[in-house]
């Protein structure tokens, strides 16, 4: 969807009424069974209750988890989503030398996270049913773009009537490795010299749980 002009964006806030209005250009309002726009935290909720409101959607969150570099935490070779098995970036792990049982200590230490951010934020919830139904995936914005992979192939298993992944800011090569994963991917800026999600906002702070249980919180009592 982009034109890979540069957007800047003051924060998520302004990221998500901008991001609201291209989903619903492409999702609009219809009989039947409401859409579902499903948040990964942290980062997409806030993005996500904007996307929800434009569109009348039901909101939740999916939850995945990134899985790092040996040594290297922050470079996302892999990740896992809900109760999915572990979805690995191959290129990476080729050039790393690098196999899916050399990260098994690393994958249970997400599992556990994962599970633990499953319980702060749905307790004993279930994510609602995305059979049959408009699903939008939506984060704050793509690198490798794996743990969106993971979600979208998890909720790829639960056969969505169309997935959608919608963020405001991503890599072009994150956003041409998504479009096999979702059906649509509305990406507001892909610009070539991306080179952290992070340098597209000028306010970028990191959110916590509680930030998250106050957004969600509030969409459903507007």
């Amino acid at each position: 969807m982009s034109d890979g002009t540069p957007l800047f964006f003051a924060d998520r806030d302004e990221a998500g009424r901008h991001l609201a209005d291209a989903v619903a250009a492409q999702v609009p309002r219809h009989p039947g069974p409401a859409p579902l726009v499903l948040a990964l935290p942290r980062g997409g909720v806030p993005i996500a209750v904007r996307v929800a409101a434009r569109i009348g959607a039901e909101l939740d969150v999916v939850i995945a988890r990134k899985i790092g570099a040996p040594g290297r935490p922050e470079y996302g070779i892999g990740a896992i989503a809900e109760d999915g098995p572990p979805v690995f970036d191959e290129p990476a792990l080729h050039a790393l030398g690098l196999t899916p049982a050399d990260l098994a200590p690393a994958v249970a230490e997400e599992r556990a996270e994962l599970a633990r951010r499953t319980h702060e934020y749905r307790g004993d919830r279930r994510v609602p049913d995305p059979t049959a139904r408009v699903v939008v995936v939506v984060d704050d914005g793509l690198a490798t773009g794996v743990t969106a992979r993971a979600a979208l192939r998890w909720l790829r298993g639960h056969h969505p009537a169309r997935l959608v992944l919608a963020v405001p800011v991503c890599s072009p090569p994150a956003r041409d490795a998504l479009s096999g994963d979702a059906d649509t991917v509305i990406c507001l800026s892909a610009p070539p010299q991306f080179r952290a999600v992070g340098q597209w906002y000028d306010d970028f702070t990191q959110l916590t749980d509680a930030d998250v249980h106050r957004a969600l919180r509030g969409f459903a009592h507007t």
